[in-house]
């Protein structure tokens, strides 16, 4: 968690060979999982949020076994700052447009 702007710039570049001016947020946790930065660009600049919970972890969901990333939803990441754990929390079923 020692990274900065620069840094998590480049993890996100090199790393994960993904555009970090796309709009999307990145998240990065530490090894305890109770620290947490996003970095993400604000249409002039990049931002990081971070927080650090004084108890308790979060409950980082785990990609596909070998990938270095994993997408999840703006609702999801809502939920999973908020303490629920995503691998138990049951998604109801909602409508859903078929593409065309």
């Amino acid at each position: 968690m020692r990274r900065s702007f620069d840094g998590l710039h480049a993890l996100v570049r090199d790393h994960l060979a993904l555009d970090p001016f796309a709009g999307h947020l990145y998240l990065f946790a530490n090894k305890r999982k109770d620290r947490l930065k996003i970095l993400y660009w604000d249409r002039d600049g990049f931002a990081i949020w971070a927080k650090r919970l004084e108890a308790g972890s979060y409950a980082i969901p785990l990609g596909e076994p070998g990938s270095t990333r994993l997408e999840i939803t703006v609702e999801e990441l809502g939920a999973l700052l908020s303490g629920i754990d995503l691998s138990t929390a049951i998604r109801r079923k909602r409508y859903c447009r078929a593409a065309a």
